[in-house]
């Protein structure tokens, strides 16, 4: 078996890009954990998804999740009954 051999440019390019996709990891997971404090929608989907497909469970978090999370805002509204 032969081992395939990479330039040092090569090395870092897929080193930097490792480091970019750890970071939008990182960032999507505390996003929706800080969205779904004031969201009506369940963070759970977005985190399994997150968690199971990093790369692309960010990207879809980021372009659909966060501005869905963003609408569906809670909202206090008690309805107290005074007799």
């Amino acid at each position: 078996m032969e081992l395939i051999e990479f330039s040092n440019r090569t090395m870092m390019l897929l080193g930097g890009l490792f480091w970019v996709a750890v970071v939008l990891w990182v960032w999507a997971l505390i996003d929706i954990i800080r969205l779904s404090r004031n969201s009506h929608e369940s963070p759970a989907p977005w985190l399994i998804l997150v968690i199971l497909f990093p790369i692309l469970g960010s990207i879809l978090f980021f372009q659909i999740g966060k501005k869905r999370m963003k609408e569906s805002k809670r909202s206090f509204n008690p309805k107290f009954n005074h007799d």
